[in-house]
């Protein structure tokens, strides 16, 4: 059901943070354009993230890495003009992080130029030091871990992350790290659901998974793949909404109220 005649307060870090508390699921998607932006928002998606994803499903390229700076700044302004209640989260594309210099001047175009609320960066414990450093200037940092597409390369490909003792342990400390360091927001991405479990508990930000089993604290897909529409081939993780569904604005409100009843991710969308 829409809720474009409820209470479209911002949602803000401490709005995620009360949910999780609450244990009331946090629904989020990528957006990449004004018109999508604003449909989701009127739909109720609490997050929108401007993912570097852009460069499979937009773009058509095979991988997000030559995903530009610039090329997220054009999409993180478009899609902040469809936002009223959304949290906006923005993907630091590939190599726009190397240095803690270059990472705090990127982050801040995207603070400054496209109103985003957060910035979402890769890697472990390795981003402890740019995490506090973020964090000490203001600017809220989601981390990512489990698979991580900018790493493809070096993680060998796309495969599920954390199935043996030694990398899940690693993922656990991980998370407790960047925690540690400031980060309000935590994705994992392509993880068993046991795995990722322990991470939600042992967490006090909220957990958000993607291929992560149902219980985090929320979950992300992109949206062409539940509307069916990415040009590659869709993760098993996904769920196409579209063929149940009469509108495109009803299949995003069946995938967010799924995820807010918990029905989604369910065993057959789901790592063990």
């Amino acid at each position: 059901m829409s809720v474009q005649s409820e209470n479209f307060n911002k949602v803000t870090i401490n709005t995620l943070r009360e949910m999780k508390a609450n244990e009331e699921k946090i629904a989020c998607l990528t957006a990449y354009d004004v018109s999508f932006a604003q449909l989701l928002d009127n739909a109720g998606a609490d997050i929108v993230l401007v993912g570097d994803s852009l460069g499979m499903v937009i773009q058509g390229l095979d991988s997000t890495i030559p995903v530009t700076m610039d090329e997220m700044i054009y999409h993180g302004q478009v899609v902040s003009r469809g936002l009223k209640r959304a949290l906006l989260i923005m993907d630091m594309p590939f190599m726009s992080d190397a240095s803690t210099s270059q990472a705090v001047e990127n982050a801040g175009r995207f603070m400054k130029e496209c109103g985003a609320n957060m910035v979402k960066l890769e890697g472990g414990a390795d981003q402890q030091e740019l995490v506090e450093t973020l964090t000490r200037l203001g600017i809220p940092v989601c981390a990512h871990l489990g698979l991580q597409p900018q790493r493809v390369h070096k993680l060998g490909g796309y495969k599920v992350q954390g199935r043996d003792k030694a990398t899940a342990d690693k993922m656990l400390n991980d998370a407790r790290v960047l925690e540690q360091a400031g980060a309000d927001l935590l994705l994992l991405e392509c993880v068993p659901d046991e795995l990722a479990r322990r991470v939600s508990e042992q967490s006090t930000i909220p957990v958000i998974g993607i291929g992560a089993g149902n219980q985090t604290d929320g979950q992300i897909l992109v949206l062409y793949d539940i509307l069916g529409i990415s040009a590659g081939r869709i993760p098993r993780f996904s769920k196409n909404y579209m063929p149940q569904a009469s509108s495109i604005q009803q299949a995003v409100e069946q995938y967010i109220e799924e995820v807010k009843s918990s029905k989604f991710p369910d065993k057959d969308h789901t790592f063990n």
